[in-house]
């Protein structure tokens, strides 16, 4: 009898998981099956693009999984019963709300994360988002029907806001753009990273809100901890992810957040037969400090999960993947990008790649991210190994690292 892997999600973390799995076991001992709402591959880290007016490249997982034996299932995931080791889920072409159970021997759960509204009053009402495809192409939308003049507000100062943010007054320049931040403007930068910042935002024409906490966002402005009102057509938000909720519905041991906690192995600390990875996982990096919610951290959470399983369903020896990190890429428009570099937990260094040069790294990338999920066997063996035990679903869980 085949092992039934089941994969939930086709981000990075997901969809590299899966074909690295299909490269490392053979086809005839494991039965692989992707669960994903959407039929193509989500460029996540393009999305700002996307609500641009960009096109990014159609990437089908009928081709990226061709040839591999992963069977794609084009499904909603609403619930995942770990004890009984079955997931339910419901069509996801709209055909029906018929609920259908999966089982599975080995779980891996990469339903990342989406967008956080952080309950500030009136944002779920009248923001916009681009933690997701639908979202960017809502905002895309709405910046087109934008006349020239309008107020564009994003909020929040982290990677994804500053992203967007230089995207939009990019694009836009008929726009006036402006970024409210919490703190001072790249202030986890270097200096030479902020002065960077500083400059593109200045040619772009930004207005900057530093020290400005948006609470609360109406149809035309948002109001600030300090009562100033300023004025937004259109109100972008990118203060953080939320992980999906379904882990804290389930008896599986997660944070106050919903992350499910994690092993050095991506494995359940609570159920043995479940991994999590990507923005899902609490995993612990260098400094013993979380790993942030990233591509950068969901690629190599992956690489982890899958050389675990299959070191586990082979008998071989079972890895430990590096989780650390080296840099952070930051796009300013098509013409203009930001490499920081940082410590292995995270922490910014002086050196800094800044410019154009900086924009082709940012690009390059992006599309090395693309390219290891359609070809995830970085460090995996050329060789596909047999079956040889099943792991122990009823043993006690691991707490320590493997």
């Amino acid at each position: 009898m085949q092992h039934r892997i089941v994969v939930l999600g086709a981000g990075y973390s997901g969809a590299i998981a899966a074909g690295r799995l299909a490269k490392r076991l053979r086809r005839e001992d494991v039965a692989i099956t992707v669960v994903n709402a959407e039929p193509d591959f989500v460029e996540r880290v393009r999305l700002h693009q996307l609500a641009v007016g960009q096109e990014l490249t159609s990437r089908p997982f009928s081709e990226m999984f061709a040839g591999t034996g992963v069977r794609l299932r084009l499904a909603k995931v609403t619930g995942v019963d770990v004890d009984h080791r079955t997931v339910s889920v419901i069509d996801a072409n709209g055909a029906g709300e018929r609920q259908e159970e999966l089982p599975y021997d080995t779980l891996v759960y990469a339903l990342g994360s989406g967008w956080n509204d952080q309950g500030v009053p009136g944002t779920a009402q009248h923001a916009q988002e681009i933690a997701g495809r639908p979202g960017a192409l809502r905002l895309r939308r709405r910046l087109a029907r934008l006349d020239a003049g309008r107020p564009v507000v994003v909020v929040g100062g982290g990677l994804t806001g500053l992203e967007a943010t230089a995207e939009i007054a990019e694009a836009r320049p008929d726009l006036d753009v402006a970024l409210a931040t919490p703190g001072d403007l790249g202030d986890w930068l270097s200096d030479k990273g902020r002065g960077h910042l500083r400059k593109v935002f200045g040619k772009l024409g930004i207005t900057v809100h530093e020290h400005t906490v948006v609470t609360a966002v109406e149809a035309d402005r948002v109001t600030t901890a300090d009562g100033t009102s300023i004025p937004a057509a259109v109100t972008v938000w990118t203060t953080g992810f939320a992980v999906h909720p379904i882990a804290k519905a389930t008896t599986l041991e997660v944070t106050e957040t919903g992350r499910i906690v994690v092993d050095r192995t991506m494995r359940s600390v609570s159920h043995p037969d479940v991994y999590a990875i990507g923005d899902a996982a609490m995993a612990m990096g260098p400094g013993d400090k979380p790993l942030r919610m990233s591509c950068a951290s969901g690629v190599p959470t992956a690489w982890q999960a899958a050389d675990a399983i299959a070191a586990r369903l082979t008998g071989g020896k079972l890895p430990i993947v590096p989780l650390r990190y080296f840099n952070q890429c930051i796009s300013l428009g098509r013409k203009d990008g930001l490499i920081q570099y940082v410590t292995a937990d995270d922490r910014s260094v002086r050196a800094a790649l800044t410019g154009r040069l900086a924009a082709v790294y940012k690009e390059l990338v992006c599309k090395g991210a693309a390219w290891g999920v359609a070809n995830p066997t970085l460090g995996a063996p050329a060789r596909r190994r047999r079956v040889v035990r099943e792991p122990a679903h009823a043993a006690s869980a691991v707490r320590t690292p493997a």
